[in-house]
């Protein structure tokens, strides 16, 4: 196991090269970042070179890439147009974000997983059609109008909770933006779990448990389920990251000022560090996500071994 996370940690070097740098010629090919650091008129030369020089915009792009990959590992992400380090930026979107997913992600855990059990040992009854059925309005209804919908309904109509979260952003207002950032990926756990589970349920591990007279729960809950997780944490897994990053719409929503507000705002105004900044950070969290998940597979699977 030691040589194998090691072996994945040395696979994740180029990954984070390669996904930096893309990032990092995307960003740069935008526009021209100087240009909105004048307002709505033009910069004159003089001064477009003396910002250009003051932010290093001056030099090649491979070279300001090796620079900033260079004050990356040192913990410097740069310093935004408005003077404000990249870094305290983070230290306030992070936290907020880091919430807001953990509100999804056990929105995902608890509701899709327990429904996908339901319906997969239920295939083919009404509770199994309705699921389906709900899962499938659910996909299909964009994030933004479910988030808005609600945000009228229970914020606006019927004064159940705050239209918008505060500064502070405490968990029982994330919990409805949870909810919304969730949904998708909520009724997609939801199917994942009832497929899994009910192919696995033919199973001859299952029979075979069944023979010998264990309880039903213990089938279902040390058998069947734990079997049938593996492509349902795989999935989670990686939508950890997706919730992080793509939380533009929920968080705009909700006026959260998370990652996904920053990104946003770094994208506007065309302000390269701290869009690259957070994205280097996201794409961190991809790999360690997909690292810990593919540990996850022989906790749940003592016949997967890594060597």
């Amino acid at each position: 196991m030691g040589r194998y996370v090691v072996r994945r940690l040395l696979q994740m070097i180029p990954v984070f090269v390669g996904a930096t740098l893309l990032i990092f010629l995307m960003v740069n090919v935008m526009g021209d970042p100087i240009a909105g650091l004048c307002g709505e008129r033009r910069c004159d030369p003089a001064t477009a070179a003396q910002l250009k020089k003051e932010f290093g915009l001056d030099k090649p792009v491979w070279q300001q890439y090796l620079t900033y990959m260079g004050n990356v590992f040192t913990g410097d992400f740069g310093t935004a147009f408005n003077g404000q380090e990249v870094t305290e930026l983070m230290a306030t979107a992070f936290p907020v974000t880091i919430r807001l997913t953990v509100v999804a992600i056990l929105f995902e855990i608890v509701i899709g997983i327990a429904l996908g059990v339901v319906t997969g040992l239920r295939r083919g009854r009404p509770v199994d059609t309705g699921v389906l059925l709900l899962t499938l309005v659910v996909i299909s209804v964009p994030t933004f109008v479910t988030g808005l919908l609600l945000q009228l309904l229970l914020g606006v109509k019927w004064g159940w909770i705050r239209p918008s979260v505060s500064s502070a952003a405490p968990l029982d207002e994330l919990i409805l933006p949870g909810l919304v950032l969730a949904s998708v990926s909520l009724a997609y756990v939801t199917r994942l779990t009832r497929t899994s589970i009910a192919e696995n349920r033919r199973s001859d591990y299952v029979r075979t448990a069944v023979a010998k007279g264990l309880p039903r729960h213990r089938v279902i809950t040390r058998h069947l389920l734990r079997n049938s997780l593996i492509p349902v944490v795989t999935f989670i897994g990686a939508d950890i990251g997706f919730l992080m990053g793509g939380a533009i719409v929920t968080e705009r929503i909700f006026n959260i000022h998370g990652v996904g507000y920053q990104i946003y705002q770094g994208i506007l105004r065309q302000n390269t560090q701290t869009v690259v900044g957070f994205v280097t950070v996201l794409v961190l969290v991809f790999l360690v996500a997909n690292l810990v998940v593919d540990l996850l597979y022989a906790v749940l699977d003592p016949r997967i071994r890594y060597a």
